[in-house]
C-alpha cells in the first residue's frame, strides 16, 4: 500500500524528501480514483527505496490539495526537491506515472 499522506505530514514526507515523490490526490467516492489506486500501490512497491509514493484523501486533507490547485481527481503530482515538476489529471496507464518518476530522478 502507498503511504497515507495527510496535511499533518505532507511537509515532512513530500516537501523535505531527498527522493522524487509521487502524490495521488483522490477520494473514496471517486470512480476513476479507484482505478488509479491499485496502480499507485504497485508503483509504491516497485520504487521502494528509489522514490516516495503516497496518496492524499482530499476529503480529509484539503490544505495541500487547495495549495496545489487540485480541482479534479484523480490528480497525480510529481515532486522533486519540494517543487512540483510534473502533473497528470485523470486516469492513465502505469507507464505514464513511472515515466514521470523516472524523469524526476
Amino acid at each position: 500500500m502507498a503511504l497515507e499522506i495527510t496535511d499533518a505530514n505532507f511537509e515532512e514526507v513530500v516537501l523535505k524528501s531527498d527522493k522524487p515523490v509521487l502524490v495521488d490526490f483522490w477520494a473514496a467516492w471517486c470512480g476513476p480514483c479507484r482505478m488509479v489506486g491499485p496502480i499507485v500501490d504497485e508503483i509504491h512497491t516497485e520504487y521502494e527505496g528509489k522514490a516516495v509514493v503516497g496518496k492524499v484523501d482530499v476529503d480529509a486533507n484539503q490544505e495541500y490539495a487547495a495549495k496545489y490547485g487540485v480541482r479534479n481527481i484523480p490528480t497525480v503530482l510529481i515532486f522533486k526537491n519540494g517543487e512540483v515538476v510534473d502533473k497528470h489529471v485523470g486516469v492513465a496507464p502505469k507507464t505514464t506515472y513511472t515515466g514521470k518518476i523516472d524523469a524526476a530522478m
